[in-house]
């Protein structure tokens, strides 16, 4: 569900990892829905279910989710990912770690109504999702109007969304999503990494940063009724890059081709004028 999609390295195969790893995946995850934190509560004397059930959704290789539930041992954490290469991976980490706080699932995001039950979810991370610039990619993107909607579900009542994204464009397309949803803003920032410096951060966003990246942020929680349930916005994210590219430094993965041939373009249409 990340902007660079993680490869297969030489001598691995997946699907003995993912054997390897089975114990902590659950390939039925509905079969848990509405009681994710008595279910997966660990085996003791007097079984105590979770306080909070948290959603990586995009979790990538798990560092994140895997420092995340080392951190908070009385919260239950479901790390999501459509790909398997991911969900092997974070699986690898999570026993390694020999964490009994995480549970590993293999889905994508348009699953989670059928994954959790009303209000079951405590917050949801969506840490550098896909962003599909193109139009016609729009639905896949995790912050757009319909899954924004489909959170509002899950979520409790003082539940939240946080997305961290080095895509400027994104962001300002979430925030639009946010308020039609009729999510309440709790931080929307600029700088995440400068303004909240000892928040978890994944392998991802370490080597974005490493080329520059701006991390953006916004986080909300359901408020009032949404706004509509139509899309009246533009789903092209080219609309939502700044007006100067030329003081874009970072040029946020996936965007490159647009960016550049918009400053192609506006250089003919200087040439063009300056001849006429």
């Amino acid at each position: 569900m990340h902007g660079m999609h993680a490869r297969l390295p030489k001598n691995f195969v997946l699907e003995e990892r993912l054997e390897r790893y089975a114990d902590v995946i659950e390939l039925e995850p509905t079969r848990y829905a509405g009681r994710w934190a008595e279910a997966c509560a660990p085996l003791a004397k007097e079984r105590q279910p979770f306080g909070r059930v948290h959603v990586d959704l995009g979790c990538g290789k798990g560092a994140y989710v895997v420092e995340q539930a080392s951190r908070n041992p009385n919260t239950l954490f479901v790390a999501i990912d459509g790909e398997p290469i991911c969900i092997a991976y974070t699986a690898q980490h999570v026993m390694e770690a020999k964490l009994g706080n995480v549970v590993v699932v293999p889905a994508l995001g348009s699953a989670m109504t059928s994954i959790f039950g009303p209000q079951e979810v405590t917050s949801i991370t969506l840490n550098f999702p896909t962003p599909f610039p193109r139009k016609r990619d729009a639905s896949k993107r995790l912050v757009i109007l319909d899954r924004l909607l489909d959170y509002q579900q899950i979520l409790a009542s003082d539940g939240t969304v946080l997305l961290k994204t080095d895509s400027y464009p994104l962001w300002r397309f979430a925030q639009t999503q946010f308020a039609l949803a009729g999510y309440q803003t709790l931080w929307l920032s600029e700088d995440a990494r400068a303004e909240r410096p000892d928040d978890v951060t994944t392998e991802y966003e370490q080597r974005l940063a490493a080329q520059g990246a701006t991390v953006y942020a916004i986080e909300a929680r359901p408020g009032g009724t949404p706004a509509t349930f139509d899309q009246p916005i533009s789903l092209s994210l080219v609309d939502y890059l700044p007006q100067d590219l030329e003081s874009m430094d970072y040029v946020p993965h996936g965007m490159q081709g647009s960016v550049t041939n918009l400053r192609n373009r506006r250089i003919h249409e200087q040439k063009r004028r300056h001849r006429s």
